[in-house]
């Protein structure tokens, strides 16, 4: 089984840790509804949920169950850095099932980067 997944910083194509996923399928590149905000973590973005959020661009992947495990080590959600969740997307994605990456600690004080990492 394979989940669609929302990468939006050293992930995607040309990031550093793009080997950490490009094994998997290529979908598309995509955007999320204006629900989100990205932060610099110094090197990596975290996006959060934003009641004053924007579109983040980035593209979505399909990726089997092991790379799934490789993600979820990668982005720590077992140590709680991350969390993996639906992510509401816009466009031909809108109406299905896309998961992401979701920064779980505060962002105070961290530089908005905007739309693109």
């Amino acid at each position: 089984m394979k989940t669609l997944v929302f990468v939006y910083g050293t992930l995607k194509r040309g990031g550093e840790n793009h080997g950490w996923i490009g094994q998997q399928q290529f979908v598309a590149e995509a955007q999320t509804a204006p629900l989100y905000r990205m932060v610099d973590l110094g090197g990596y973005p975290g996006m959060v949920r934003s009641a004053d959020g924007i579109s983040i661009q980035g593209e979505v992947w399909s990726v089997d169950e092991a790379g799934l495990t490789k993600l979820d080590v990668l982005e720590d959600t077992e140590g709680g850095e991350y969390e993996r969740v639906p992510v509401q997307l816009e466009g031909d994605f809108a109406t299905q099932r896309v998961e992401g990456y979701i920064y779980l600690h505060s962002i105070e004080g961290r530089r908005d980067v905007g739309a693109c990492w």
